[in-house]
């Protein structure tokens, strides 16, 4: 089985405060903008909906209005998703042409490449993690949430400045170098946008 990364370039710290502001026109801007989606994930998922998982549009409702959620952990995935159409709604999507589709321990592996070139600010194995998602969403295995500060983004991208500087250049397998230079364009597009990070969803 195949898994996917979706990074976002997103003022992360206003993503955030879209979590229970209560914010209608929001919700109304997302059904205009994602209503097809949003009926195509109903219908992806109408088994677990028909065995009570929240519709995709009364799990938004739930994470802009700050719940109610369920009391158990039973279908908590919608919220999850959710929440990454607020990011899509709200950031810009990265390239991901060296993560999707990936399989196994690939983010892992990407995370060796980073270290042979001596990053170790970010790891894109923390957004395959779970916990990542703002607090009082409920999760569930999928999708798995991580987050780069825009600090975290600018300590690593001088990491590898300093790398190149040192003209220190290890040998990488030519698909793990493919994925670093992603990260690297990553982390350059945050230093253009002063507050902004990285938001990573794994599904």
């Amino acid at each position: 089985m195949s898994s996917s990364l979706s990074p976002f370039l997103i003022d992360t710290a206003a993503v955030r405060g879209l979590v229970g502001s209560g914010d209608e026109q929001l919700l109304r801007m997302i059904g205009e903008r994602f209503g097809a989606r949003l009926a195509a994930d109903d219908d992806w998922f109408s088994d677990e909906i028909a065995e009570g998982a929240p519709t995709a549009a009364e799990a938004l409702h739930a994470v802009v209005h700050g719940g109610p959620y369920p009391a158990d952990s039973s279908y908590v995935f919608p919220y999850g998703y959710a929440y990454k159409r607020l990011c899509e709604l709200t950031g810009s999507f990265l390239d991901n042409s060296g993560f999707s589709p990936f399989r196994g321990s690939w983010l892992e592996t990407v995370d060796e490449g980073l270290r042979a070139l001596r990053i170790t600010a970010v790891s894109v194995a923390e957004f395959g993690y779970h916990g990542g998602l703002p607090s009082g969403i409920p999760s569930d295995d999928l999708p798995r949430c991580g987050e780069w500060t825009h600090e975290q983004c600018l300590a690593a991208l001088e990491q590898f400045e300093q790398t190149e500087r040192d003209g220190h250049a290890p040998s990488l397998e030519p698909a793990v170098a493919d994925a670093v230079s992603d990260v690297v364009g990553w982390l350059r597009q945050v230093e253009k946008r002063p507050g902004f990070g990285v938001v990573g969803f794994v599904f």
